[in-house]
């Protein structure tokens, strides 16, 4: 991938003769969610259809003043992700997307080279996956498997490299985006060794990117057939989780009926105590798998230059990881300068429902 100055554009002075130039139309935004997401969305997330442009307009506004070298996509799709998160509250929204973009320079581990393929064995282990039916609140149940994980095989950051990615796709669905997902954790056969891997250090890592750090709504976390060590477990995360996050998480053991009080036996594979059948990997592995342009080109892989450090918030010049001759704008803002309101960046396609 090319990082060369070409494909970084600037965004020019309102009024600009070469606005056009510069920053070529691209389709409008356009909502897809229904009418019953919509009013959910207004009565959930403070959204006002009438409204929502002018927020994000805002929110690109405060970017371009407040951090001219953030380096990130000022798309009206994308910069709607972090409005939805944090109930359309400017202040939270902006944080939220710094967060998200300083998490990706910091932890070299994780996001470097993070793409679909680079994580293959995860995904064929059967770590993580989502189940193929939303739960009656239109969320997507992300089940993680920690058994399925073999140490010696690869480094415990690759199953969160391959969560953060399962994350990602769920994302770009603006349906995921208001009704967010459900967690379901199997821990059968988690021994103390395996959850050794799991310390503060990673911990606090990967709850403040979910807490923090990552545009998406936690809505529960369920826990079943847990070891008695898993009390130490939730010992070590718990200190690091908010009051909301720490009480959506629940712990059924072994007990399905109660797994089946928080998620429906119809949308659960037999493993569970379900009625949909063997709980198949395959689906979700090729259809993340099937993404891979769409990381590869993602607008949020910046390079850095290389006088910077990539645990500086804001380097002095951002450039784009898009191959040299690629029309897709990710825009840099500069000071001075003021986004260009008819801007429209590249737009990842939305999962389907």
């Amino acid at each position: 991938m090319s990082g060369e100055s070409d494909c970084t554009r600037t965004s020019p002075s309102a009024g600009s003769p070469s606005d056009s130039e510069l920053l070529p139309d691209r389709p409008k935004y356009v909502c897809t969610l229904s009418p019953d997401l919509v009013t959910k969305a207004r009565e959930e997330l403070q959204e006002k259809p009438e409204w929502r442009l002018r927020d994000v307009q805002a929110l690109r506004d405060m970017v371009c003043k407040d951090y001219p070298s953030l380096g990130t996509c000022l798309d009206d799709a994308f910069l709607l992700r972090f409005l939805r998160a944090r109930k359309f509250d400017y202040d939270r929204a902006l944080q939220l997307l710094v967060n998200y973009h300083t998490c990706r320079r910091t932890w070299p581990e994780v996001f470097s080279n993070l793409k679909p393929s680079a994580i293959k064995p995860v995904l064929e282990s059967g770590f993580v996956t989502v189940l193929p039916h939303r739960d009656p609140q239109g969320r997507h149940v992300v089940c993680i498997r920690p058994d399925r994980w073999t140490p010696s095989n690869y480094p415990i950051t690759e199953n969160i490299r391959a969560i953060y990615l399962t994350l990602e796709k769920l994302i770009q669905s603006e349906e995921t985006q208001v009704n967010g997902i459900v967690i379901l954790a199997d821990y059968k056969g988690v021994s103390l060794s395996k959850a050794s891997h799991f310390g503060p250090f990673v911990a606090k890592k990967v709850i403040g990117i979910l807490q923090d750090g990552f545009p998406i709504r936690i809505k529960a976390v369920n826990i079943i057939n847990e070891p008695r060590i898993f009390k130490g477990i939730f010992a070590i995360i718990k200190p690091f989780l908010k009051e909301k996050i720490a009480n959506r998480f629940f712990l059924h053991g072994c007990d399905l009926n109660s797994l089946h009080q928080n998620i429906p036996p119809v949308i659960l594979p037999e493993e569970y105590g379900g009625t949909a059948g063997k709980l198949d990997i395959s689906a979700w592995n090729e259809l993340l798998l099937a993404s891979e342009e769409d990381f590869l080109h993602d607008f949020s892989e910046l390079v850095l230059p290389c006088d910077s450090s990539p645990h500086d918030l804001l380097p002095p010049c951002s450039m784009t990881a898009l191959p040299k001759g690629d029309s897709r704008t990710v825009m840099t803002a500069w000071p001075g300068s003021r986004p260009h309101p008819g801007t429209k960046g590249w737009q990842m396609p939305y999962l389907s429902s």
